[in-house]
């Protein structure tokens, strides 16, 4: 049986190309489920909001799932990282996604679609099996949030044949990106540059990632979470 929060985000999806993720929505979900609106604003307190976010984990859900059960072993890092990111778009509506967008435009929604681009970032490093436990740990989430982020707003104007303009522009910010990490390799195998590298990658490795514990807002701490 399908719990009452799955049922109302499901129905709220017919109404969202209409009245976007607004209250409005919200109402028209509990009317067409049959769930009491008491019951739907108790389940989604800040309504528009929290069905937006609810959407984007479960788009996140989806991507993960993918992951691991497509046959990712042979490819190289670069293509995997590729692959989950397309994962993740095609796991979502374009138009949910568009009307998700002008809400966390929004000022005071503007922290909640940072954080569901971070998250979206932290559940692909992890289901590819990212280890970092220093400062590397939020560089690459960092990295992938900004490269997700700039995917999201060119899929969402790519009117080409199966998204292929996507795919290529996503491939080419994966490889600025590649590039930015040789960069930084060489710069830190630079004996010449050793002065003004230590003190940097000191505190880089001293940072940790945060404790996987339940609600948790931060991105992080600096501190062991077992501490």
């Amino acid at each position: 049986m399908t719990d009452p929060k799955t049922a109302l985000l499901d129905a709220a999806l017919a109404h969202v190309p209409f009245d976007g993720w607004s209250d409005a929505t919200l109402i028209a979900a509990a009317q067409d489920t049959g769930i009491d609106l008491a019951e739907a604003r108790a389940l989604f307190p800040r309504g528009a909001v929290d069905l937006a976010m609810a959407y984007h984990r479960a788009g996140d859900r989806a991507m993960v799932a993918r992951i691991k059960r497509e046959p990712l072993t042979d490819l190289r890092f670069r293509e995997k990282v590729a692959a989950a990111v397309r994962f993740r778009l095609e796991a979502a509506d374009k138009e949910a996604v568009r009307r998700g967008t002008t809400l966390f435009a929004l000022p005071v929604y503007a922290a909640d679609g940072a954080k569901a681009v971070w998250e979206t970032a932290d559940h692909i490093w992890t289901a590819l099996g990212d280890t970092s436990q220093d400062g590397n740990w939020y560089t690459k989430r960092a990295t992938l949030s900004a490269v997700y982020g700039a995917t999201v707003l060119f899929w969402l104007g790519d009117e080409s044949v199966d998204q292929s303009a996507t795919w290529e522009f996503l491939d080419r910010r994966i490889g600025d990106v590649m590039s930015i990490e040789k960069f930084k390799a060489a710069v830190n195998k630079n004996p010449l540059l050793k002065p003004f590298t230590v003190l940097p990658n000191l505190a880089m490795s001293k940072m940790r990632p945060p404790a996987r514990v339940p609600r948790v807002d931060l991105p992080g701490s600096w501190t062991r979470p077992d501490k």
